[in-house]
């Protein structure tokens, strides 16, 4: 593993890049069922707060990443390219080799009271899940949120963990003195397809559960319906039930991302994809064929249909003065290297 060259791109190459060094790395295994076959490595990092690449043209600026690696172990998820700037697997590796920045919370802190910060919104979540499994154990969570909180900076969280709840009452301060917005992933309800491509999560009842607790607790929360996957997961039934299921949840929004497949990503989908549904192969390799992106056609499809189905059941526009929603940029051009789902 390159530590020493360990940067939020494959643009790092020197020491000078390097977001920590190779003696701040201590490697943990723990002998429990729910850590089993999972790698830590605690690390003390050199920056929390991170420049979102101007290219990405994202709505927002920053993010603090606690975490690299998942182990929710989403077949399709786009940040498995970042293991590769740490010469780790980008496909078991990345579910099970977890990059822990233990000093999160303290040095969130101090880059938070730099006279440089000007307090812009801080988006979490956006590359790897910073409520897995993982988090559990760390804590790091509560010392981020509360930081922010004694700042009074704004911030989103995106999630599939039902761990958030944990950390309810904090959330809710945070809310009474700055900008909060929450939102839970929940791309479809079919709990077989839950299993096979989403193993290590939460059971998407279970997010939507989080999606009604947070509203009853005067957290609004919004769902991003992703992935919507071709061919598996776009059915007009299976896009009725999820819709039904997040209005009844109390969603304040729903917003459709169809499957991207971005090197790293891609040859890790279409290997499962090879295994479970060969049938789909060629398909895929069709309508992927010009990219990353499926075709505006099929994106526009699915996106009027769940917008439709949000009319029907009653799931309105966010309202004036409302946490910040997520909203997805057109995704026909994207950028070069890495890019983060959009928070707002």
């Amino acid at each position: 593993m390159r530590w020493e060259n360990l940067s939020d791109g494959p643009r790092a190459g020197t020491a000078d890049a390097a977001l920590f060094g190779a003696d701040a790395v201590t490697t943990r295994v723990f002998d429990t069922p729910e850590f089993r076959g999972i790698t830590f490595h605690e690390i003390r990092a050199r920056s929390i707060v991170n420049r979102v690449p101007g290219a990405s043209r994202m709505p927002f600026e920053w993010t603090v990443n606690p975490y690299r690696g998942c182990t929710h172990a989403c077949v399709y998820c786009f940040a498995r390219k970042t293991h590769s700037y740490l010469d780790l697997d980008t496909g078991l590796g990345f579910d099970s080799q977890i990059v822990v920045k233990v000093n999160a919370a303290e040095l969130l802190r101090r880059q938070l009271a730099s006279p440089r910060w000007h307090g812009d919104h801080i988006a979490m979540g956006t590359n790897v899940d910073c409520y897995q499994r993982a988090e559990g154990r760390y804590r790091l969570m509560p010392g981020i949120i509360a930081a922010l909180r004694d700042r009074g900076n704004p911030f989103s969280i995106l999630t599939k963990g039902t761990l958030i709840l944990r950390d309810l009452d904090l959330l809710r301060q945070a809310a009474a003195v700055t900008d909060v917005g929450i939102s839970v992933s929940v791309g479809f309800t079919d709990e077989e397809l839950w299993r096979t491509v989403e193993p290590g999560t939460p059971a998407p009842e279970r997010r939507l559960d989080v999606v009604r607790t947070l509203t009853e607790h005067g957290i609004g929360c919004g769902v991003l319906m992703a992935p919507v996957i071709p061919f598996l997961g776009d059915h007009p039934d299976q896009l009725r039930a999820t819709v039904r299921a997040v209005a009844a949840a109390g969603a304040t929004s729903v917003t459709p991302l169809v499957l991207h497949l971005r090197p790293g990503a891609r040859e890790w989908f279409m290997t499962w994809l090879g295994q479970h549904h060969p049938h789909l192969v060629r398909r895929y390799e069709r309508l992927y064929a010009e990219g990353a992106y499926a075709p505006k056609w099929y994106q526009r499809r699915i996106t009027r249909h769940v917008h439709e189905l949000a009319e029907e059941f009653g799931i309105g526009p966010t309202r004036a003065g409302a946490a910040r929603r997520l909203r997805v940029p057109e995704q026909s051009e994207p950028a070069e290297g890495p890019t983060q789902l959009t928070l707002l």
